[in-house]
């Protein structure tokens, strides 16, 4: 990674994205590491972490991690989820948070140097595009490593720098828990709900 002790730095997590991309490599993200290690890679402005919560449940299973980020450090962006159900009939949740970091991006590049998005979502190519004819600098941090890659190749291609999400798996991960391990047979939440409790 290139970053200078003197940029100001600000960081946009896509957080269904990096979580979808970490589980592919077969880690979790320790958010606490991963906002230690940009603050010693320059001057870190702001961290935003972009999520959907459903909010006509009594409990969101990813309101304990948006709740501790909130309290660590993290700038929330956050809006309800939509609720449809897939071909097989199973409940999912759909919120996609791309307006709300292009937004932010676009903002933000006046005021700092190098931004750092953490998605391999290739509809962001642009918006990269856009953010440099500020002059400023963008990294995308994301894997080619998983099956399939989960970054597109023209996001990677436009951005200043690319880091590969696997490289920084021993610096800002920690290993999966075993499902065996973390779940009985009376546990009643579906799979989707389990992921994002072991989010963070």
């Amino acid at each position: 990674m290139t970053f200078y002790p003197t940029e100001r730095l600000a960081l946009f997590i896509d957080g269904a994205n990096l979580y979808s991309a970490a589980k592919a490599l077969g880690f979790d993200i320790d958010y606490r590491k991963l906002l230690d290690e940009f603050k010693k890679r320059g001057l870190l402005v702001r961290a935003y972490y972009y999520t959907a919560i459903a909010e006509n449940d009594d409990y969101s299973p990813i309101r304990p991690l948006v709740d501790w980020l909130d309290y660590n450090g993290f700038t929330l962006v956050t809006k309800p989820a939509r609720e449809y159900t897939d071909s097989q009939g199973r409940k999912r949740w759909r919120g996609d948070m791309d307006i709300e970091i292009a937004v932010d991006m676009l903002q933000m590049a006046d005021t700092v140097d190098h931004l750092v998005l953490f998605s391999g979502d290739g509809d962001f190519r642009a918006l990269v595009e856009a953010v440099q004819r500020k002059g400023r600098r963008v990294t995308v941090v994301s894997t080619m490593k998983s099956q399939p890659p989960m970054t597109s190749d023209d996001l990677r291609r436009q951005a200043d720098n690319f880091v590969d999400l696997n490289d920084l798996g021993n610096i800002i991960g920690r290993p999966q828990r075993a499902p065996q391990q973390r779940y009985t047979s009376g546990d009643q939440r579906t799979p989707a709900e389990r992921e994002a409790e072991d989010e963070y």
